[in-house]
Parts: C-alpha cells; sequence; structure tokens
C-alpha cells in the first residue's frame, strides 16, 4: 500500500524496547493513579503487584524495587546561603584534582546572562567516553572561588553526551581572575554538595574527589534591552511568537547562536518551546494554550507549568489528578477579572484571577523568548480576532503594564494572514499596480471559525510600496473550530471501543453511523440540515456512554474513586483523538491508524508509529468501572474519519458562503486564503469547490515540514513582516475597517408577548437602530441575543435606574451619538414613556443599550450599556463534563 498508516504503542520513547527496561522515579509513581500503578506491573508481569487488594504504597514499593531508576540530586532552585556553603566545602573538601581528565571534553567559550536560564538549545555540549554521570557542576576561578553552579543533563540521543543547563535564578559571580573551569564529580560527591548546599546543618567531612577542565573563555553578561518588536499569536488551542532581528537588534549578540544557527541576523525568528512529552525532550515552534498549577501552598508565591509541561503532568497523573489546568484561556477576553480557584496536586487551594493566569502564561513567552534570543524586549504585538480587537488589546495593555503593547498598527488575524499573502504577491510581482483585488479569508482556529472580506489595491510609490486595504468582517462561528473536529474523532473511538470492551469483536463500520454516502453528505445537509446527518451517530454516542462513561460532570455525586476515571476516560480519549487528528491530516499520505500494544514489524510500507505511555480506559462491567489494560485490535483509516467530519465543515463553509453564491458576489474573489491548522483538511478545499464559480481558484500550502503546520505560522508571519516592513519604511498601508456583518439577531418582547427585532442577523454594524418602549419607572429590561441559527445563545438583563437619568436636549444626544438615535425617534416618544435604543457596536463586538425617557416635556438620557455577543459562556465548551 502506497503511503503511511499510524499506531500508537505505550512507550514513551519511541524506540523498542524489552520488557523491564523502562525505569520510574519515585516521583514519578508519586503522581499516578492506583490505576496506572497496576498497569505498571501488569504490562511489566511483577506478579507481586497483581493482588486485588494490594495498597497504594505497596504497589510503589514493589516497581521501585524491580524498576526504580536512580534519583539525580541537582541543584536547580536557589536557596540563600547555598552558594556560601558550597564554597566552604570546596576550600575544606576539595584539595587537589584528580590527575587525568578522564578523556572529557568541554565548550570552548560560555557565554552566559544574568537572569536567563542554560538549557540544550544553548548548545553548551561535554562529551566523555564513559565515567561521566548525571550531576553538578561547579564553575570556578584559578583560585578555586566558586562562580556558579551547572547541572550535567544526559543527552538520551547520543551516547556519552551531555549538556550543560542552569535555572534562571542561578547566581553568577564575576571574579577578577579570569581562568575559569569546570569541575565534575562521582555521583556520591555531587550528592554531597546537594545535601550542603540544601541543608543549614554541618555534614561530616569527606574527600571529594574532582576532575578539573579549563575553559578557552567565559563571558557573564547583563541582557541588553532590543527595540526590536515580539510578536505573540495567541490562539484558542495553540500559542506562536516570534520575531524579526535586524543585524544591530542589540550591540552584542550571542556568537555561540549565531554559529548554532539559533539566531538568524535579518530574518523571521520563531520562538521554540520545550515539549517535554518524550523522554528526549523537543523543541517545536508553538506551544499548547494550556497552564497548570504545579504547587499552590503559598499564594503570594505560585508555581505554574506551562504547554506542554501542563498537558504531561495531566497524562502522568492518569487524567484524574486534582490539579488544576486551564485550556481555551483565549474565551476569557470579556471576563478576564473573574476570580478562579486553583488547586494542586497536593490539594493545597488558592484564589487568583484569570488575569494573573493569563499574566503567568504570556510572562513564560516572553521569558522564552528572552532567553533565545538573548535580549529584552519592551514593545510586543498581539494578533486578535477582528471582531474582538479592542477588547483584546485592553486586555494586555492591563495585563502587561511593563511593555508597550502595539496599538496604532496592531493587526487583527485576518488582515496578518492576508498581509503574508500580498507580500508573497510583492516579491513574486503577482499584483498589477493599481487594479482592486478582493480576497476572502476562512480562519479556523481551535474554537472558532471566522469569515473576512478585504478590497486592496497596490501601488509601486517612488519611495514605497502603497497599500490602501479595505476589510469587512463578514461572518463567524463561535462554535465551531478545531475542537470540534477532535470531539466528532472521539465521538467515533468512543463507539468503537465500547462495541469492542463490550465483546462485539466486529468493528463499526462508519456506513452504519453516517448513513449518506459520501457524495450525498452535502445534499443532505442543504435538503435536511447538518443535525440529520449525526443522529446515528449521537444516539450511540449515548449509549457508549454505558461501557465507556466520559461525561464527568455527570458524576460529581458519585465516589472519588467513580469520577476520577469517567474524567481519565474524557480526557485520554481526548488526547488521542486529537493526536490522530493531527497525524492523519499533517500528511497527506498516512491512510491508517491501528492501536497495539507491542512493538511489531509487519511489512507495511504505510507504517507510521506514534507512541504513548500507558492505557487509561476504565470500561463499565456489571455496574461497576474496571480497569482495561488490553489494547483493542481496531484499525482506523483516513477516509472514514473525511467521512466522519465532512457534514460538519461542509455546514460551517453553506453557513459563510451560500449567500455569497446566491447574491453571485462569489466571482469577484481572486484569492480564498484559508488559515488554521484545521483548514489543511481537504474536506475544507472540497466543501468551497462547492461555491467556487467555474474559474477555478488554487488552494495552495506549503508541504507540512516538522510538527507545525505552514497555516498556523501564516498568521504570526503575516504581523512580523507588516511590522518590519512598516519600521523600514518598504510599505505605506492605509487600512480600513469598514461596517461589520453582525451574526447576530438581538430582540425583546412587547407587553403583550409579540416580539421584536431590534437587531437582525447579518446587518451592517452602521444600520438603524432598534429600539423598545416600556414605561418610566421600569426596573428591567430583558434582551435575548440569538445567533444566525435562530438558536438562542444568551438573556441579558439591562436593570433600568430612572434616578440616574440627566435632563438633555436633542442637540446634545445628537453631537455624542450622531445618525444612531434619528431626532424623529426621540420626538415620538411620549410622557411616561423610556424608549430603549439598542445598536451594534463592531469595535467592541456588542450592543448597546441607551434609554430615552420623557418626561414633563423634558428628555432624558440614562446610563448606557455595552453588552457582548460573546461571552466566554457563549462559546461550546467541550471540557465541561458533559460531553
Amino acid at each position: 500500500m502506497n503511503g503511511y498508516s499510524y499506531r500508537l504503542y505505550p512507550d514513551a520513547t519511541g524506540r523498542e524496547r524489552a520488557r523491564g527496561t523502562m525505569r520510574y522515579t519515585r516521583e514519578e509513581l508519586m503522581d499516578m493513579t492506583t490505576f496506572q500503578l497496576r498497569n505498571i506491573c501488569y504490562k511489566e508481569r511483577l506478579v507481586e503487584g497483581l493482588g486485588p487488594r494490594t495498597e497504594r504504597e505497596e504497589l510503589i514499593r514493589i516497581i521501585l524495587k524491580f524498576l526504580g531508576a536512580d534519583d539525580v540530586l541537582w541543584i536547580d532552585q536557589s536557596l540563600e546561603g547555598g552558594f556560601e556553603r558550597i564554597q566552604k566545602a570546596i576550600s575544606r573538601h576539595m584539595t587537589a584534582p584528580m590527575s587525568s581528565d578522564g578523556g572529557i571534553s568541554v565548550p570552548a567559550r560560555l557565554i552566559l546572562y544574568e537572569g536567563l536560564k542554560v538549557d540544550k538549545l544553548d548548545q553548551y555540549v561535554v562529551t566523555a567516553p564513559g565515567g561521566l554521570t548525571e550531576s553538578n557542576v561547579l564553575l570556578v576561578n584559578e583560585s578555586m572561588e566558586l562562580c556558579g553552579i551547572f547541572n550535567l543533563v544526559k543527552d538520551e540521543s547520543i551516547s556519552g553526551t551531555f549538556y550543560l543547563t542552569a535555572g534562571s535564578g542561578s547566581t553568577w559571580k564575576r571574579s577578577g581572575n579570569r581562568q575559569y573551569s569546570l569541575l565534575f564529580f562521582r555521583k556520591r560527591d555531587s550528592e554531597y554538595l546537594y545535601q550542603t548546599y540544601y541543608s543549614s546543618r554541618p555534614l561530616p567531612p569527606v574527600h571529594i574527589q574532582y576532575t578539573q577542565i579549563p575553559l578557552a573563555d567565559l563571558d557573564i553578561r547583563e541582557l541588553e534591552p532590543t527595540d526590536a518588536v515580539l510578536a505573540i499569536d495567541f490562539g484558542t488551542s495553540n500559542t506562536t511568537a516570534g520575531a524579526y532581528l535586524h543585524n544591530g537588534y542589540i550591540q552584542a549578540p550571542s556568537s555561540q547562536d549565531l554559529l548554532n544557527g539559533r539566531v538568524r541576523m535579518d530574518a523571521i525568528n520563531y520562538v521554540a518551546f520545550p515539549d517535554p512529552t518524550y523522554k528526549d525532550t523537543d523543541w517545536i515552534e508553538v506551544l499548547p494554550t494550556a497552564i497548570g498549577v504545579a504547587e499552590c501552598s503559598d499564594p503570594a508565591n505560585i508555581r505554574y507549568e506551562f504547554g506542554y509541561e501542563a498537558l504531561r503532568s495531566m497524562r502522568r497523573g492518569g487524567y484524574s489528578s486534582r490539579a488544576s489546568v486551564f485550556r481555551s484561556m483565549k474565551r476569557w477576553v470579556n471576563n478576564y477579572n473573574k476570580m478562579e480557584e486553583i488547586v494542586d496536586v497536593h490539594g493545597n487551594a488558592a484564589m487568583v484571577s484569570r488575569m494573573d493566569l493569563l499574566r503567568a502564561y504570556m510572562n513564560y513567552i516572553i521569558r522564552t523568548a528572552e532567553h533565545q534570543f538573548k535580549c529584552k524586549f519592551r514593545h510586543v504585538h498581539f494578533t486578535s480576532p477582528v471582531k474582538m480587537k479592542a477588547q483584546f488589546l485592553q486586555m494586555f495593555g492591563e495585563m502587561l503594564p511593563d511593555y508597550r503593547i502595539e496599538q496604532t498598527y496592531a493587526l487583527d488575524e485576518g488582515m496578518a494572514v492576508l498581509y503574508n499573502t500580498l507580500a508573497d504577491g510583492m516579491e513574486r510581482g503577482a499584483f498589477m499596480e493599481g487594479q482592486t483585488y478582493h480576497a476572502l479569508v476562512i480562519d479556523c482556529g481551535g474554537g472558532t471559525t471566522d469569515l473576512s472580506s478585504c478590497a486592496f489595491t497596490i501601488e509601486d510609490g517612488h519611495m514605497a510600496y502603497k497599500l490602501d486595504i479595505h476589510t469587512t468582517y463578514e461572518n463567524g462561528d463561535t462554535n465551531f473550530g478545531g475542537h470540534n473536529i477532535t470531539y466528532r474523532i472521539m465521538q467515533f473511538m468512543k463507539i468503537i471501543f465500547a462495541d469492542y470492551y463490550s465483546g462485539r469483536r466486529q468493528v463499526t463500520d462508519i456506513d452504519s453511523l453516517i448513513e449518506a454516502p459520501g457524495a450525498d453528505v452535502f445534499r443532505q445537509v442543504d435538503e435536511e440540515g447538518v443535525k440529520s446527518v449525526y443522529q446515528k451517530l449521537e444516539q450511540r454516542y449515548e449509549e457508549a456512554e454505558h461501557i465507556i462513561p466520559t461525561a464527568f460532570a455527570r458524576r460529581e455525586n458519585r465516589s472519588r474513586d467513580e469520577y476520577l476515571r469517567v474524567r481519565g476516560n474524557f480526557y485520554f480519549l481526548w488526547e488521542i483523538a486529537e493526536e490522530m487528528k493531527q497525524q492523519f491530516f499533517r500528511k497527506t499520505g498516512i491512510l491508517r491508524n491501528r492501536f497495539h500494544s507491542e512493538m511489531e514489524d509487519d511489512g507495511d510500507s504505510d507504517l507510521q508509529i506514534t507512541t504513548m505511555e500507558r492505557w487509561f480506559l476504565s470500561v463499565e462491567r456489571s455496574g461497576e468501572l474496571k480497569d482495561e489494560y488490553e489494547f483493542p485490535d481496531v484499525v482506523f483509516n483516513i477516509k472514514e474519519i473525511t467521512q466522519l467530519i465532512k457534514a460538519d465543515i461542509y455546514e460551517v463553509v453553506r453557513k459563510f458562503l451560500d449567500d455569497f453564491y446566491r447574491q453571485g458576489r462569489m466571482s469577484q474573489y481572486s484569492i480564498i486564503k484559508l488559515t488554521g491548522q484545521s483548514c489543511r483538511i481537504d474536506v475544507f478545499r472540497e466543501a468551497l469547490k462547492e461555491f467556487v464559480p467555474g474559474r477555478s481558484i488554487e488552494f495552495r500550502q506549503k508541504p507540512a515540514e516538522g510538527r507545525v503546520p505552514d497555516l498556523k505560522l501564516a498568521c504570526l508571519r503575516g504581523a512580523i513582516r507588516y511590522l518590519s516592513a512598516r519600521k523600514t519604511g518598504s510599505v505605506q498601508a492605509d487600512i480600513t475597517h469598514d461596517a461589520a456583518v453582525i451574526p447576530y439577531t438581538v430582540s425583546a418582547y412587547t407587553h403583550n408577548g409579540r416580539e421584536k427585532m431590534l437587531i437582525s442577523s447579518l446587518d451592517r454594524s452602521d444600520g438603524i437602530p432598534g429600539s423598545i418602549s416600556r414605561p418610566f419607572e421600569t426596573a428591567e429590561v430583558e434582551l435575548y441575543l440569538s445567533g444566525s441559527d435562530g438558536q438562542l445563545r444568551q438573556k441579558f438583563v439591562y436593570a433600568n435606574r430612572p434616578d440616574a437619568y440627566k435632563e438633555v436636549l436633542y442637540e446634545d444626544i445628537r453631537d455624542q451619538y450622531g445618525d444612531k438615535i434619528p431626532q424623529d425617534d426621540t420626538d415620538s416618544i411620549v410622557n411616561g414613556e423610556t424608549k430603549f435604543f439598542v445598536f451594534p457596536d463592531d469595535r467592541h463586538w456588542g450592543f448597546h443599550v441607551l434609554p430615552v425617557a420623557r418626561r414633563n416635556e423634558r428628555l432624558y438620557l440614562g446610563p448606557q450599556k455595552l453588552l457582548p455577543f460573546e461571552t466566554d459562556l457563549s462559546e461550546l465548551d467541550f471540557f465541561d463534563g458533559m460531553k
């Protein structure tokens, strides 16, 4: 078979291993559930741990007895007085180095920065033929004065290779003597130094053996500020960051980073984040939008985990840890001051604001960028959804007061994607000067999908390119994004696994769940609606809940063990569904996926292996949830997954483009730009072709390279290119945001129960306002927000305060609100009447309620209130425990 298949294996190292070669530390085991500990005993055939009543501590003891890993005692957290105690130990217990250097090779030069960590990406590599172990390494001068402490970490991918690391709080001491050396130790001597550093009590004297290797050069520097702009694309699922680093962005860039290719001058540099999912940490240019709580016993000093580390902690805890993990934080923009209770793995609790959580996440991104590029950023640019640009910029400005947040030239996400396309076209000379081009941008993010249109002209001026751009928000769906696709795959997997574990070894065919043939799915959506396509799937999914339960919020009144098992089922299935989605749609050649418990070579040329650590499912048998160790013998293929998500994707494309098609407007668009990771799926392009007129439009995508799709970086790259072009003066851009299309309806009910439309769906935001009348003494006015599909999204209550009204003339209202409130509408107000005017505000993506009353033939104006079109409750939350 041509192409690839996709398998998951229960081994996080990604390499074939014999039973018994995995090693576990006590810290790792303490984070695991009893179910996971028993799972290890089952897989590793540790008979002592297979008894049904074996206690948790006994399971840990058994695993450590046979599969225990050696703990490395690293000095990685600063402690007052520890540096001085190590200096005394050097003076008292280290008299002379060993005569042989042991074949140890060290870097020629080290460049260290105050306040910055040292990690694998700095590539300070140490090699030795043998005998060297992970340990603490001391930096000293010729007089044996302590100047710093490193950790020596083994490189799992290369035998005999290590690298130097140090925490961001490490002390680097400059000295008058510049003859520096590194001191290496045996394991027991390194542990003695660890005890010395962290213990205030004197330790018994010992003779410490060490190997001294001189350095050719050492440079300790302060971090330089830079005028380069750090651009951040804050996404619902993932976040990216990067900057254009011009030659001279700082006075003294790190020669090490330039030689290693970590920093590229006069080019876009993307921030790489550590992914410790596997034992050999990988670095990737995208960070999951997730933050976990590692330690909150001291509310003034809370320790968080970010991105991959937060997700790894969830996985290590069997998805049933009590520690808080927050995802989809982008949805908080309209309520970012709300307080949240957080809990760590030990049960400690604290209250923090969402702002604090977001600030910690953003500071982590900025610190990682500063570490990679060895500079201090002061200027940050955030891309944001076009419809909520003002709210996001306000939030980021309050969140990061120490940074200058770009406001004047900030690009929204759609505009950034489009500019990236324009910059490519200008470089190729693809656009005719003075001609008006029209483009559509469809952005399918993790939680939402948005449609924007744009008309632009390009002129090659005598000193710069002149861009005249008019952009309009056309439509959006806050309840469709990449998460929806993951959820559909998870539903299908749960049904298949439930059939397998219930004894029906035959695999449920996709055609029994999605009954419409592939070619007829679009027609069925047109004629009967998208819900009709998934009716049987939803029914079977509910039935599967009785075998593999995942709706953990429905089990809050059950036992703790049952609740945690069900919660673990959901997050485990979600993760493997997300992984399978990425593998299927990141590379076009992946055709099949299979879950299997043992490494095997079946000779297929289409084999794609994705490894796993453990199998986490709990299955309901005879009214009780039981551990399930058996990997299901099930094969998934790309055709059935495509059939599964086809209707959902067509529905959102149809919703966006059907009116364009019926009005004959599609022919005017010469560019249709798809962006967001989910748009790599061929079904998007297949669905778009239903609405594209006879002349073809090309959908070009770069082939997948590495783990970050090109489409995910298009928004960030466009923002960086725009900021750089403006800075160098190569582009003069005039961007006009035209009135947005409002995909919502706002209504109220009259006193006799008649519904009155105040804002109609798909009206422009500069339209005539609606109004509803009430008696002057009315205390509350109820307003109803519905989507373009007619479904109620939110009920708002405007609290009327007649005592807060102020007497005005119509001229005062006109001066403040212009044509929003026509004089004819105020002249018609009678004594004792309050007319509540409702009009949209696309800049703040909401609508205003403005009461105008008449008493004793005088006009009165009440308090104006802005109500959001989208709150964090208006978006579909897949992690609410009801799925």
